[in-house]
């Protein structure tokens, strides 16, 4: 039941920022905003994202709820860093970037944990 409700809670996620992504690569398109705007969005994305799916870890398992949203938000994060990784090849992220991700990600799975 727990590793089902964390991996419900990772589709969902990153279902969203499948959808999240399409729109921002939309926008950068269409409208050319530079590149400020675009690490904007995909903070935004890494944080709106992970706090998704801990709201939807913590409904499913009802306890500990802040604690499911970490796992949600650590595994959203080991998932991106393993795709980032296998698509590029490379370690291709600075030190700082991987541990502020991190936190966003930790950050707002805990939120979305509390709140549900």
């Amino acid at each position: 039941m727990r590793l089902k409700a964390v991996l419900r809670s990772l589709l969902l996620a990153y279902g969203l920022t499948g959808l999240l992504l399409l729109l921002l690569a939309f926008v950068l398109f269409r409208f050319e905003p530079g590149e400020g705007t675009a690490a904007a969005g995909i903070t935004f994305i890494y944080v709106a994202s992970c706090l998704t799916g801990g709201f939807a870890a913590g409904k499913i398992m009802r306890k500990d709820r802040y604690l499911w949203g970490i796992i949600t938000g650590l595994s959203y994060y080991v998932l991106l860093l393993i795709v980032s990784f296998m698509a590029q090849g490379k370690w291709d992220m600075t030190f700082a970037h991987a541990v502020t991700t991190f936190f966003m990600c930790l950050g707002g799975g805990a939120l979305g944990g509390m709140l549900s």
